[in-house]
């Protein structure tokens, strides 16, 4: 069984995996989402088609029993809060899916090196999260397909259909490579990582500069991209968290201006971070920004631009009641 937050991306993981009847699937909602899914299934529309997920739904996940899986696609700042629902889910083999922006918690989980083992108080403070859930649970991912959540129970998939997997030691284990099938059979691409951090980073180098960045403009990604100002801003953020990560032994495939234009390929699209923001919801600062201010820290690694992009755009969250 799989259990999955019903929330747009995860939803739509737990929709194509349900249709193609490739496992039990079990979904924690809660309101107008769960009276929905309960009455009329989980809804897919996708290429302009409407499919119907055979999925169970509950308002608590201890109602749900131990599960093979979890997939976790929660915010990362909404993680410990959802620590007591998610506990009663894990049993002595079950393996977690963290499918969360940013740096995650376990990230020094099996990393040699003078860090390993550290945990990043940025995004989980005291090591609840490490604590309660556990590193050697985790499956990392990172996920690509866009989304959205048309009403209650319904999703609609725009784009994209990649989750990349990895185990955080690197090996090809048993558990991801027979998700990872299990995925591919429903349609999806899961290709699994050897090395799942960079990849995490390569995602992660955008969004920690064009979030915050379009967060104090009100700007889209090919709005900020198209000016010399806000570019040239974002590169610089960009440097700095590649010297990090570097540091860390992360691989960067690609370059930083290449990926800038990446960005703004995009086109007038919004960020997750604006349209929090604008929606008057906890922004995803600590994650994308704070952990990676934690990370130049560890590693005797400036992070001046970071630094200044972060004290701004949290004011301006703190102003908006969409960060504490």
């Amino acid at each position: 069984m799989l259990q999955a937050q019903a929330i747009a991306f995860c939803g739509y993981l737990a929709a194509k995996l349900a249709i193609a009847g490739r496992a039990e699937l079990s979904i924690v909602a809660r309101g107008a989402h769960l009276e929905a899914i309960q009455a009329n299934g989980l809804r897919l529309i996708e290429d302009g088609q409407e499919s119907v997920a055979p999925v169970r739904a509950a308002a608590k996940a201890e109602e749900l029993g131990v599960q093979d899986i979890v997939v976790l696609a929660l915010k990362a700042h909404s993680l410990t809060p959802a620590l007591d629902q998610i506990e009663p889910l894990l049993g002595p083999d079950t393996a977690v899916v963290t499918m969360q922006n940013g740096v995650p918690w376990w990230y020094f989980h099996g990393l040699s090196g003078p860090l390993e083992g550290a945990r990043l108080d940025s995004v989980d403070p005291g090591g609840a999260i490490w604590q309660r859930i556990g590193p050697q649970r985790v499956i990392g991912s990172v996920v690509y397909p866009a989304v959205e959540v048309d009403a209650p129970g319904l999703i609609r998939h725009v784009e994209g259909r990649r989750f990349s997997l990895g185990e955080p030691s690197g090996e090809k284990s048993e558990r991801v490579t027979r998700l990872a099938e299990e995925m591919v059979k429903a349609g999806l691409q899961a290709p699994v990582r050897d090395d799942i951090r960079s990849e995490i980073w390569v995602k992660l180098w955008g969004n920690l500069s064009f979030n915050p960045i379009s967060a104090l403009t009100g700007s889209t990604l090919a709005a900020i991209v198209a000016d010399d100002g806000t570019r040239a801003l974002a590169r610089t953020m960009m440097l700095e968290a590649q010297a990090i990560g570097e540091s860390l032994g992360v691989r960067f495939p690609i370059a930083v201006d290449r990926r800038i234009k990446g960005a703004g390929d995009v086109g007038e699209h919004k960020t997750s971070m604006l349209q929090d923001l604008e929606r008057g919801r906890t922004m995803e600062i600590d994650a994308l920004v704070s952990a990676v201010q934690e990370l130049g820290r560890l590693t005797d690694r400036p992070t001046p631009a970071i630094d200044a992009v972060s004290a701004l755009v949290k004011r301006l969250a703190v102003e908006r009641g969409c960060y504490s």
